[in-house]
This record gives C-alpha cells, sequence and structure tokens, in this order.
C-alpha cells in the first residue's frame, strides 16, 4: 500500500475550547430548579491511571464539567463564586522517562474551560478548595463510588464540616447530558462523518474480504487514520445467521457460503460518540427474501424519521416501527393475512423479529444517559426500549429498526405451536439463512423535524452498486 489513506475531503473537526463552563452552570442551574441546594461545590475525580493494557477512558461525567481527559485529575465547581478549578497531576521525573513531559498547568489553562489549574499535590494543601469550603457546613455534591471521601476528613478541611451529598451531581449532570450544544453537536456530527466514510470504505473492501475480522479491520483503520482513534462500542460484525445476534461479537467467521453481513460500528471524536449500522449482501446483489426484508426495515426506519422531532413520545415511534413490521411481514405472508393488524399486534409476534428498542440517546456513551428505561416493563414491546418519554429540541438518538430471525428460541416456540395461527412456517423457511437486517443512523431532534448526522447511504441501489463495485 502506498500513499496516504487519510481523506482530505472528509470535513474539519470543530474549533475552540469544550463549554466546559456553561455545563457547570447548566447543571447548577437544574439542581437549584429541582429541590438541590443553590449554592455549594461540585467535586469530581477523573478516572485513575490503571496499570492495565487497557487505554485509559476518562469518566463521562467528569468530561462534561472539565472538557479534561487526563487521568488522574480531580475538579470542583465553586457555584456561588462561580470558579471551577482543576487539579492535574505533577511533573514525575520517572513518568518523564518512559512517556515524555506531561501537561503543565499553564497549558491546560489553555486548552480546558476552566478558571484555574492547580497540581494535584496541592489538592489539600493549597488555598483554593479551602476557599471553596470557608463557610461552615458546605454542601459538597459529589458522585458515589466516584470520589474518594477521605481528603474532605483531613485535618485542614474536617475543621470546615463540609456536607457531603450523594443525590444531586449525577441527576443533574446526566439530564443535562441529554440536551447538546452546538459543540457537542459538531463533535457528534463529525464522528458520523468518520464513521460514514469507514462504512464507504467496507463496502467497497466485501468482495476481496474472506473473513468478518477483515471487514472489521478496514473500518477501525480508516477510523484511526482520519483522526478518530477511539471506536465508541465493540464491533459488531456478524454475517448470515450471525447477524440474528443483536450484540454478536466474536468477528471471526469465514464469509464463505454466507448471503448477507450486518456491521454496526461508530468510531469517537473526543468523547463523543457514533452509532452506525449498515446491512448488504456479500456478493453485491440482494436474493429476493434478503431483498424484502432489507426494504421492510427500511420502511420501518424512513416512517419512524418522519416522526422524529422535539416533543414526539417516543413510545409512539417505537410502535410505528412495530406497526410497520407486523404490516410488511403479513404481506410477504410469514404472518398469517387472515389477522387484523390488531390481532397481530396484541400477540406480540413482532418481539419475535424486532425484539430490542427503536433507539438510544448518543452523545458521551452510546447508550447514553437520561433515557429512563424500564427494564422491568411487563410489556415486552417496550422491555428494552431504552429511551422513554418525549424527545427534547436537541437531543441525539439513533433510528435503528431491524428484523431478525433467530433459531433460538423461536424455532423451539414455533415446534410447541405457540405461534400456530400467527406464523405461516412454510412462509418463513426461506427467510432463515437471511440472518437479520439493522439500519441505523443518528438523528439531531429538532423543533418541527429531525436531522440525519450519518452520510453514509442506504438505498438499495446504492448498498448493491458499491458493494458490486468494490
Amino acid at each position: 500500500m502506498t500513499g496516504s489513506i487519510a481523506n482530505p475531503d472528509l470535513p474539519q473537526p470543530p474549533t475552540g475550547k469544550y463549554p466546559a463552563k456553561a455545563h457547570c452552570r447548566r447543571v447548577a442551574k437544574w439542581i437549584a430548579e429541582h429541590g438541590g441546594p443553590t449554592s455549594g461545590v461540585l467535586y469530581l475525580e477523573g478516572r485513575g491511571t490503571e496499570m492495565t493494557e487497557d487505554e485509559h477512558r476518562q469518566r463521562r461525567h467528569f468530561y462534561y464539567l472539565t472538557g479534561c481527559d487526563l487521568p488522574d485529575c480531580f475538579f470542583a465547581y465553586d457555584i456561588t463564586a462561580d470558579k471551577s478549578t482543576l487539579w492535574i497531576p505533577p511533573v514525575d521525573p520517572e513518568y518523564v522517562m518512559w512517556a515524555g513531559m506531561p501537561l503543565l498547568p499553564d497549558e491546560a489553562l489553555k486548552r480546558y474551560d476552566v478558571d484555574a489549574v492547580l497540581t494535584s499535590d496541592e489538592l489539600t494543601s493549597g488555598a483554593s478548595l479551602t476557599q471553596m469550603l470557608q463557610k461552615q457546613e458546605t454542601v459538597v455534591m459529589v458522585i458515589k463510588d466516584r470520589a474518594d471521601l477521605a481528603i474532605f476528613h483531613s485535618k485542614k478541611l474536617r475543621a470546615y464540616n463540609p456536607l457531603i451529598n450523594f443525590d444531586h451531581a449525577r441527576q443533574g449532570i446526566e439530564a443535562c447530558r441529554v440536551v447538546k450544544d452546538e459543540h457537542e453537536v459538531a463533535m457528534i456530527r463529525h464522528a458520523n462523518a468518520v464513521s460514514s466514510y469507514a462504512h464507504e470504505r467496507i463496502l467497497a473492501s466485501v468482495r476481496s474480504a474472506k473473513n468478518e475480522r477483515e471487514l472489521n479491520a478496514v473500518f477501525v483503520m480508516h477510523c484511526h487514520a482520519n483522526g478518530c482513534k477511539e471506536q465508541a462500542y465493540g464491533c459488531v460484525c456478524a454475517s448470515g445467521t450471525n447477524a440474528s445476534t443483536l450484540h454478536y461479537v466474536h468477528n471471526d467467521v469465514s464469509l464463505e457460503g454466507r448471503l448477507n453481513l450486518l456491521i454496526d460500528a461508530g468510531c469517537e471524536y473526543q468523547c463523543y460518540c457514533s452509532d452506525i449500522t449498515r446491512s448488504f449482501p456479500l456478493n453485491g446483489k440482494f436474493t429476493t427474501e434478503s431483498r424484502q426484508i432489507y426494504e421492510l426495515v427500511l420502511e420501518m426506519q424512513t416512517k419512524c424519521m418522519g416522526m422524529i422531532k422535539a416533543g414526539v413520545m417516543w413510545e409512539d415511534c417505537h410502535m410505528l416501527a412495530h406497526r410497520t413490521a407486523a404490516e410488511g411481514l403479513q404481506k410477504l405472508g410469514i404472518l398469517n393475512k387472515d389477522l387484523s393488524l390488531q390481532q397481530i399486534m396484541d400477540s406480540k409476534i413482532t418481539c419475535r423479529f424486532f425484539p430490542h428498542g427503536l433507539g438510544h440517546y448518543l452523545g458521551m456513551d452510546t447508550h447514553d444517559v437520561g433515557g429512563n428505561a424500564n427494564y422491568a416493563d411487563e410489556d415486552e414491546c417496550f422491555r428494552y426500549l431504552r429511551i422513554r418519554g418525549k424527545l427534547p429540541a436537541n437531543s441525539v438518538v439513533t433510528n435503528e429498526p431491524g428484523i431478525y430471525f433467530r433459531e433460538f428460541p423461536f424455532k423451539a416456540e414455533l415446534k410447541e405451536g405457540k405461534w400456530d395461527g400467527i406464523v405461516d412456517q412454510k412462509a418463513l423457511e426461506p427467510y432463515w439463512e437471511v440472518g437479520g437486517v439493522r439500519i441505523e443512523d443518528d438523528i439531531l431532534v429538532l423543533e418541527g423535524g429531525c436531522e440525519n448526522m450519518t452520510t453514509v447511504k442506504s438505498s438499495v441501489e446504492y448498498i448493491e452498486t458499491a458493494v458490486s463495485a468494490g
């Protein structure tokens, strides 16, 4: 291979500081408006250095208030003074020997949207944290099990009798993370641009690949080459019947003799995620059954896309996908054509073909916070729905319907007669080999509509042409 594999035509990432200070103010405002204290200190600790082969991944709550991805850091925000302080590790000569010079406080102050930067050896000896606690019984809001509270029992700080509170910091941060500001949206959009390009390169590589792992590697290579080293989650690269497993992890099976491939993969840009799924025929041409299911899933997604806007109930979008699946499967003869749509919906048979939720919030986590899922819901149509309630403007959701032909436990239930009169087993038989089809895009929710931030196309014509031309 010669030349660069980076794509110079990709849009540039956003510039400027991550708006951490605005996030601090937003969280403090939310806490005050929801029964919490109107003054006090938000105190968070970043993830420490871990001596493993895993790369450092900053705690997302910490990053939201700091924009800092360094390990071994501490942070405090004085609500009344509107002052944020970040403590970073001091220079360690042994660390420098192995890894080079770390970020220095003056460099950190220029990089991050905070008011002051000190070194962590000054956390209790310096004046900054002491000044925040000078008022007796100052409320210190922390996230449970995410901070070493021994610091507040030190001789210097114990005298101020700080009141440790576990109730508000996590709730406030997670509620505020649902609605994205312009900078956050720009980072998600950039992650989508890079991931979409990597998906396009996969389509161009399918005809020469022999194993699932090769296509997994193509995706990661192009993300890394274009400035997104981290993956938002473990890639799902599932060929043939493997695609019926929702979170398939093996990614190491030969492609020989298999019809289709489903790849669910997204990179991360500066802690913000993308999450994209494409399904396609390995030889460049859908079989009749594969095309029928692909077109049905695309119809499910398109109808839901037309419904997504600020204020819509996510449950309504989700059930539109189920009704569309029911109608499509009935039209194909897989579901009894003599039944009414309501009878099909009441049977819950669509949960066998579309078992997961329509989508989830997306942000610093792939399955981002704030969705208020109810995994104990007695209605299995909603049990795995990761968002409940109305979508706010400037939230980001995934729209990812799917149809799957899972042999276990579906075949056992069919044999037992559970779906007699509902499923036509003879009509179903040719579809088992399809495995599963999912189409997933990342959607910015707007007043009166939405924006699809995923740029890799999904039409049948595009998919077949892209694979055939590879």
